[in-house]
């Protein structure tokens, strides 16, 4: 039986729902932890990834793509084999070379800036990737989709002068609160994630402290209460996390923020400034959603399979009441197509009408279509959340879907 209304407080499992809906699933031939999607999950997917990739370019940034695998030298630049390897995937022997996957792409970008000169009148230079990485987990804390091995990660690193970072971490913050309240998503709490004790984080004090007061910064010019937490750092400097939780209570971070002196020193990186001379830019991660699949995840189980309208898999579902309105259900539905809309006939051959309803109960919207409908052109609307709009027109219909649908959000009809 799928999931239950969305306004009910079920505790929703996303493995569960995520098979039954046909999203993904994974089998013992591919291996643990790697995930594979569906068609209708591979459309959600699809579909959040290009509202990202949107967001990104409406806010200035540039997407490029880079290699999963990378030299074992790289990352003992970057302080990831020092710091991280036991994250790690064993590496590759490919002649003379030892290559490995990813774990990280802030070591990629690092030497793309680099590849090029730069000026000071270019900065900030804000830089997305919506790229793959792995990591090492162990079996035992693999499932679903929220512990996998192999990553899709929306990220971007922003090469900025020290004098922006600030103001650049702190749009990055805003661009994560719109894509929260588009995808009805809440924030549990904000963490600033300190370094704790032992030899897993960078030995550079001054560092520390630099990027954690700029932080703090951040967080205040944008009036946003924080937990100080020590131990949640990465290896290279403290970080914003913006932390979720599941109807269960259970809390993980989704997205970050960060302020990196680390690797620009690392990685030798330099922009000229209006004196003519070398400086050194500051590097602000950021990850508006987190990973693909941790992000679907949670919408999962927020919603309980019941996707906001421009998300979900079929948008619209037609039915006939009966076979002589089947023909104009699929009109209705290659008329839909033509605005860009997802919908789906539910015919007479698949049970009576109530069961066709309850079936659907998870699409947003509903379109009963009977003798008297079809004869005046019009299509009876019942929404997901119980409300029954009544008879319209069936352009209006169309109409109103595929307007709530290109504004986003979370709400499903509007006032005439």
């Amino acid at each position: 039986m799928l999931a239950s209304r969305p306004e009910e407080t079920t505790v929703h499992d996303h493995r569960r729902l995520g098979r039954e809906l046909g999203l993904f699933d994974t089998d013992p031939l591919i291996g643990a932890g790697l995930p594979y999607w569906l068609p209708d999950g591979a459309l959600v997917r699809h579909t959040l990834e290009e509202y990202v990739r949107e967001a990104e370019r409406a806010a200035g940034y540039r997407h490029v793509y880079s290699p999963v695998l990378g030299k074992r030298e790289l990352y003992e630049i970057s302080g990831h084999w020092a710091h991280y390897s036991d994250d790690m995937f064993p590496p590759m022997e490919l002649g003379s070379e030892q290559v490995v996957l990813r774990p990280s792409l802030c070591p990629h970008h690092a030497l793309l800036y680099r590849s090029r000169s730069h000026s000071y009148r270019e900065l900030p230079y804000r830089m997305a990737e919506l790229g793959g990485m792995y990591r090492s987990e162990l079996s035992g804390v693999l499932g679903g989709l929220t512990r996998v091995r192999a990553i899709h990660l929306n990220d971007a690193h922003i090469f900025c002068t020290p004098d922006q970072a600030v103001e650049e971490a702190r749009a990055a913050l805003a661009l994560i609160a719109r894509a929260y309240a588009d995808l009805g998503i809440r924030a549990a709490r904000h963490r600033l994630s300190l370094p704790g004790g032992g030899g897993k984080y960078v030995a550079d004090p001054a560092l520390w402290e630099r990027a954690t007061a700029l932080l703090r910064e951040v967080l205040d010019a944008s009036g946003t209460a924080y937990e100080a937490v020590e131990g949640e750092a990465a290896f290279y400097g403290p970080k914003i996390d913006v932390q979720i939780a599941d109807p269960a209570g259970r809390e993980t971070t989704l997205s970050t923020v960060q302020i990196d002196f680390h690797q620009p020193e690392r990685f030798d990186l330099h922009y000229t400034g209006p004196d003519g001379a070398r400086h050194r830019p500051v590097m602000v991660h950021r990850s508006i959603i987190g990973s693909v699949e941790r992000a679907v995840a949670h919408l999962l189980e927020e919603h309980g399979g019941a996707f906001p309208v421009w998300l979900a898999p079929v948008q619209l579902v037609v039915l006939p009441v009966g076979e002589d309105q089947e023909e104009r259900a699929y009109d209705v539905v290659r008329r839909a197509g033509g605005l860009g809309l997802r919908a789906e006939v539910a015919g007479c051959g698949e049970g009576s009408l109530g069961a066709r309803i309850r079936r659907a109960r998870l699409v947003p919207y509903q379109a009963v279509l009977g003798a008297r409908e079809a004869a005046d052109g019009l299509l009876a609307v019942r929404l997901r959340d119980g409300r029954r709009p009544g008879a319209l027109p069936v352009q209006e219909v169309l109409r109103r879907v595929a307007e709530r649908a290109a504004r986003r959000g979370t709400a499903l009809w509007d006032p005439a």
